[in-house]
């Protein structure tokens, strides 16, 4: 089957060719032709399998015949992500160019004043974020009664960003006589439960398992200490034939990190998270794409609609804390029916997070022998063998101990220093004089008891008898 097959207009069908695609997708095989019968449609789909045109394509055929209005867009999709936003622009500015209509991009980090405008003119597309959205809807800056296509792209991703609330909050501005398109690459619960109020009568696609991942997609999980997850990083993108590579990372600290390290190797990288203002984002990532940079280090806030050709592998340098993202992750490479390769990074903290990602999607990730042994080398580089530590034993061994020292009975004798009295008046010590506190002379004017006073007054002193010695003492006087 060819796009030809699936009822497009032939304007459409030239823009297709002159992108250089000419056979569909499952998911667009499945998908375009119910849009075009104006069904409401769920349709799980895993990322990096053409999921983006198969809505594109239709809605550009479908808004084709209509007249647009001042402040009320013509049909409405939702990404939850900028990156997202500005990838589903682009297609509809690669297939639409053969058609007039007019598309408006209302997501945050740009000026607020152009987008207004754009809305103001009237749009066909409104391509938004929920969160702006919502902003410009409250100032009374946009109308929603006249949308007559809705379609909720990565819902289970508007799920993780808690954006579920305002999708609901937006869909009951919408006309209930309206088209409803879901796309999502799993359903949990609360997407489902969205979809059943939201929905009437949806047809439902589902072109891979649930959470699956790409069979184009060799998979690798590398056992290594968090201490040696650079080493064996590094190893990697030397040994493997990586000609564009991303490195997702759970932190935002991290993504720096790692890029000015590998900035320092001599390694040709930049890097793209949510620190970043909207600019900056736009122009990495447009580096990442035009080549002159083969390595993007990245946060999760990119690991959803890059579409970047001629991704060859993903790097998990941190197992990813929730499972979705690891399967939206390694989407990046794989794509468009090419052959890719993803190695996670699994430290001894990460084992419950890989056994929920393996639970997720049914299977057993293998395990890549060579960058353990890597690890390993590394390990015995850091810590001396034992043979090394046995010479070392050795050589204190052979040392001479040290000598015994005397027994007591064996040291000389000590000479006798002199005492106070036998000292010279001349060589005896200065007595430190120190300054009483009043403290201390408080004390000094309390009468203190005199054992020798009170000895001499009991054997007769000064103040004791004066008289004759009695005669029964038979002691002399003298004495």
């Amino acid at each position: 089957m060819n796009f030809a097959d699936l009822g497009l207009s032939d304007e459409l069908l030239k823009a297709v060719v002159d992108s250089g695609y000419t056979t569909p997708t499952p998911i667009q095989e499945q998908a375009i032709p119910q849009v075009h019968m104006m069904r409401d449609l769920i349709a799980i789909a895993q990322t990096g399998t053409g999921k983006t045109a198969s809505f594109v394509l239709p809605m550009i055929d479908i808004l084709a015949n209509g007249r647009r209005r001042a402040l009320m867009p013509r049909s409405l999709i939702l990404e939850p992500t900028r990156e997202l936003a500005a990838q589903v622009a682009e297609n509809f500015e690669k297939y639409g160019k053969n058609h007039d209509l007019k598309m408006a991009l209302l997501i945050g980090g740009v000026q607020m004043g152009d987008q207004v405008k754009a809305l103001s003119e009237g749009v066909d597309v409104l391509i938004a974020t929920p969160g702006r959205l919502m902003d410009l809807f409250e100032r009374g800056k946009i109308l929603l009664t006249g949308c007559s296509l809705l379609v909720i792209d990565e819902a289970d991703r508007m799920l993780d960003m808690g954006f579920i609330p305002d999708i609901e909050n937006i869909c009951t501005k919408l006309p209930t006589s309206r088209q409803t398109l879901l796309f999502s690459a799993t359903m949990p619960p609360p997407i489902k439960k969205l979809a059943d109020r939201f929905l009437t009568n949806p047809k439902y696609i589902e072109v891979a398992r649930p959470a699956s991942a790409n069979v184009n997609i060799a998979q690798f999980k590398v056992a290594v200490p968090a201490r040696k997850k650079r080493d064996v990083l590094r190893h990697l993108l030397q040994s493997e034939d990586v000609k564009t590579g991303i490195i997702f990372c759970n932190r935002k600290t991290t993504v720096r990190e790692i890029n000015k390290s590998l900035n320092g190797y001599g390694f040709s990288s930049g890097e793209i998270h949510g620190d970043m203002d909207q600019a900056s984002r736009i122009a990495e990532l447009q580096r990442f794409k035009d080549g002159k940079i083969n390595i993007l280090v990245a946060s999760d806030v990119a690991a959803r609609g890059l579409d970047v050709k001629g991704v060859s592998h993903v790097f998990n340098f941190d197992t990813p804390w929730h499972p979705d993202d690891y399967v939206h992750r390694i989407g990046r490479t794989g794509r468009a029916g090419a052959l890719g390769r993803a190695f996670t990074f699994v430290a001894p903290e990460d084992a419950e997070a890989i056994a929920n990602v393996e639970k997720l999607t049914g299977g057993t990730i293998p395990v890549y022998e060579a960058a353990g042994s890597v690890a390993t080398a590394d390990d015995a580089e850091a810590e001396p063998p034992k043979r090394e530590k046995r010479a070392r034993n050795s050589r204190r061994e052979e040392q001479p101990a040290r000598e015994e020292r005397p027994s007591k009975d064996e040291r000389p004798a000590r000479t006798e220093r002199p005492t106070r009295e036998d000292r010279p008046s001349e060589e005896r010590p200065r007595q430190k004089v120190q300054s009483r506190s009043p403290r201390r002379d408080a004390v000094a004017d309390k009468p203190r008891h005199n054992r020798k006073a009170h000895a001499e007054e009991q054997q007769g002193g000064d103040d004791g008898w004066n008289g004759p010695v009695p005669s029964f003492l038979n002691v002399s006087a003298l004495s």
